[in-house]
């Protein structure tokens, strides 16, 4: 039942290359950034990414994209991330670009053994209809465009069959957990943490607080340690690392007045 494992690189050392990943994180927020870097050590390539994003300001999920060792990517936002817009638009990198609630939906599915589900979400659309680029040619052509998906009628509105998702690997970031693999995420960081996690086959977590097993109250358990097969405790160094994407702060007011 002790899941712990000393070292990030030791808990990925069997990713292969081609290898599928769930990664969880919400823009800069409990992105697994330990993890990453130990894959990219490692040298792992060709990767096929499942993520809301794919990391930015060199971080998270970027630093193995500027390294050229992400095949595909199915996720729901490429924000400011400039050299995921260019290997994309260059035809260097497979995109799949869906509705973020029907990713979110997909990963849940893929952990609760639910194969696919109908939506309304995209119905009309190339979504449901096909013909949204996932490769470019490189000179502006499209090389592999999405397929048609079923869509039926339901009490006279129509639904868009979408498949769940699930990946060799997961890995994650959680704020706290225990020995037994059961995880607490903390704010932004439970968006999409908890949907990775059950996605993944084999489920890596790196933990901001290990505990022992009975701490965590079983009502604020976010995962069951069920759903995840290896434990990384990170150093205090590791867990205060966190960057801020955009950083906004507010005038100063002057001395001796009173906003609001």
């Amino acid at each position: 039942m002790d899941k712990v494992v000393a070292t990030a690189p030791a808990a990925v050392a069997d990713v292969p290359d081609g290898a599928s990943l769930a990664v969880g994180g919400f823009g800069l927020s409990g992105v697994p950034n330990v993890l990453i870097q130990a894959l990219h050590e490692r040298g792992v390539g060709g990767l096929g990414v499942v993520s809301n994003n794919c990391g930015a300001m060199e971080t998270g999920l970027a630093v193995l994209l500027a390294a050229g060792r992400i095949a595909r990517v199915t996720g729901s936002y490429i924000g400011a991330n400039k050299e995921f817009a260019r290997q994309y638009l260059a035809g260097e990198l497979e995109v799949e670009l869906i509705p973020q609630g029907t990713l979110a939906e997909r990963l849940r599915a893929g952990g609760a053994g639910i194969p696919a589900f109908y939506t309304p979400a995209g119905v009309g659309t190339q979504v449901a209809e096909g013909g949204l680029p996932w490769r470019y040619d490189g000179s502006g052509g499209v090389a592999l465009a999405s397929p048609p998906k079923e869509v039926r009628e339901f009490d006279g509105v129509e639904y868009v069959l979408e498949r769940a998702i699930r990946t060799d690997f997961a890995l994650v970031r959680a704020a706290k957990g225990d020995r037994h693999g059961n995880l607490v995420f903390n704010r932004s960081a439970r968006n999409f943490n908890p949907l990775a996690a059950m996605a993944g086959r084999i489920t890596v977590a790196e933990v901001e607080e290990l505990v022992e097993p009975g701490e965590i109250d079983p009502d604020a358990v976010h995962v069951p340690g069920v759903f995840v097969q290896r434990v990384v405790p990170l150093t205090p160094e590791q867990a205060a690392d966190k960057k801020i994407e955009r950083r906004t702060v507010s005038a100063s007011s002057a001395r001796g007045t009173v906003n609001g």
